[in-house]
């Protein structure tokens, strides 16, 4: 085993977590920025789903990039250009120029990402040790978004809107310094051709599909809209190619093996479901706490904190538990505590109270996802060789955040659609709409609520069908991996 490793998992800490909370830190500065560069409501989307786009449909080839050419050489590239985008970003003086720099910050963080976890997966051996170093990956995973939005609402309060990206500069610069005499080079061995139709059809295929439920989600466009079924049609075909290209392929981008496994691909499966029900309650969470009760940005961030509590004991717990009852009884657990925290999210109203309520129902939702992320880290990394390391991390990767795309459209669609209705029905001639305007808000996010409580409901049904390892299953010292 490596000598530095705990050192070297901070820095991967560090790294994860600008790239976790990156998602959701722009979220509360939206405002803000919209009004300083002009950008319009219905573009607005974009500072979000850029980033998404280009890092979901990325992670893939990022994975494979890692695997080949070196994961720490990788991780570094990525911290360097993360921290050039961000700053394109942090200092644009249009709506397209930071929409292009949310773009190539998720290039980017296709590189750092699934670097990262392919590190882990190799610095660390020995099965209790990784049940701590997943540990604290699952934490980050779980409570990053929560905390891109406290720290969302501290900057855009005090400073501007433009630190939440500048503020990655420094985070990069400290995370790559330490890289440098702290972490370990590997790289995977035998065949490190790239498969490059794969990549393109793949990214094509995952950004088609995305962009396709982003239409959706526009009022002026809808789900029957020919421009909405003609990118989502597309999307599922270039995806099928890429399948058929991997067949094919003497080096797949996507091992088919890899997903094929029963335990992986319950892994995936329920790291996309726990993915839309996730990004779309964050979503949905800030935009009550601000739209109806009137929260302040760093109001909201704070109000968002109880989530990271929850998320942080249960990791903790999990970790502890990983090595003696194996990952699916948490895994189970975990989807039915944050159901039953975003059901109890579903009952709010125009005055619902912070610490009886809100407060109560995200904890829960906090100490889902944390018993929820930690054994899926692992368990998505179980018996696969160093070779095929960063594929298969890059997929876990890529299946939560296409997952957050898709189901942020999917929940903003119904939400949208609950909003008009109320309207319609509740709205009288000659009333005061703003009270009927607050409460048809109230009606739509609840819908989203009980939406993202199905989706992750359904990630513990298809835990309890797929997952079949056991703590035997769990890597030993004699069966994983090594840095080479």
């Amino acid at each position: 085993m490596h000598p530095r490793r705990w050192a070297a998992l901070g820095v991967i800490a560090i790294s994860q977590l600008m790239v976790v909370l990156d998602a959701t830190i722009v979220n509360i500065a939206l405002p803000s920025a919209r009004v300083d560069l002009g950008i319009t409501e219905a573009n607005q989307q974009w500072v979000i789903t850029a980033y998404t786009l280009a890092f979901g449909g990325l992670l893939l080839l990022g994975g494979r990039i890692a695997d080949y050419w070196g994961r720490k050489r990788t991780f570094m590239v990525g911290a360097i250009g993360f921290a050039a985008a961000s700053a394109i970003g942090g200092l644009a003086t249009t709506g397209p120029l930071l929409f292009g720099a949310r773009a190539l910050q998720g290039a980017f963080g296709a590189l750092l990402a699934p670097a990262s976890l392919a590190l882990l997966t190799v610095l660390f051996t020995e099965a209790r040790e990784r049940a701590k170093a997943f540990a604290v990956y699952g934490a980050i995973a779980g409570g990053g978004s929560a905390v891109g939005l406290l720290l969302g609402g501290v900057l855009t309060e005090y400073a501007s809107w433009r630190w939440c990206l500048l503020v990655n500069i420094p985070i990069a610069l400290l995370a790559l310094a330490l890289a440098i005499p702290l972490v370990p080079e590997s790289k995977a061995h035998g065949d490190t051709s790239y498969d490059v139709p794969g990549a393109v059809v793949v990214t094509l295929g995952l950004t088609s599909l995305v962009y396709g439920f982003t239409e959706a989600a526009k009022p002026a466009e809808g789900w029957d809209s020919p421009k909405t079924l003609a990118f989502i049609a597309a999307g599922i075909v270039l995806l099928i190619v890429f399948v058929l290209i991997e067949r094919a392929s003497k080096n797949p981008l996507l091992p088919l093996r890899i997903v094929l496994d029963r335990n992986r691909g319950g892994a995936y499966l329920t790291s996309m479901l726990v993915g839309a029900g996730l990004f779309g309650a964050f979503l949905f969470l800030t935009l009550f706490l601000q739209n109806v009760l009137g929260y302040t940005p760093l109001k909201a961030g704070f109000a968002s904190l109880p989530v990271t509590v929850g998320v942080l004991i249960s990791a903790t717990v999990a970790s502890n538990l990983l090595p003696r009852i194996g990952p699916k009884i948490p895994m189970m657990i975990g989807p039915v505590l944050a159901a039953i925290g975003m059901i109890s999210l579903r009952f709010i109203d125009v005055d619902t109270a912070f610490w009886t309520h809100l407060m109560p129902a995200q904890v829960l939702l906090g100490l889902g996802l944390g018993f929820t992320f930690v054994p899926l880290s692992s368990l998505a990394l179980v018996g696969v060789p160093e070779h095929d390391a960063g594929a298969a991390s890059a997929a876990l990767n890529a299946t939560q955040q296409i997952g957050g795309s898709l189901g942020t459209a999917l929940l903003n669609t119904i939400a949208t659609s609950a909003i008009a209705a109320y309207v319609a029905a509740n709205l009288v001639a000659g009333q005061d709409p703003g009270p009927v305007a607050l409460k048809a808000q109230v009606d739509g996010y609840a819908d989203a609520f009980t939406w993202a409580a199905g989706l992750i409901l359904l990630a513990g049904i298809i835990t309890a069908i797929f997952v079949k390892v056991d703590k035997a299953d769990l890597p030993t010292g004699e069966a994983a991996v090594h840095v080479g």
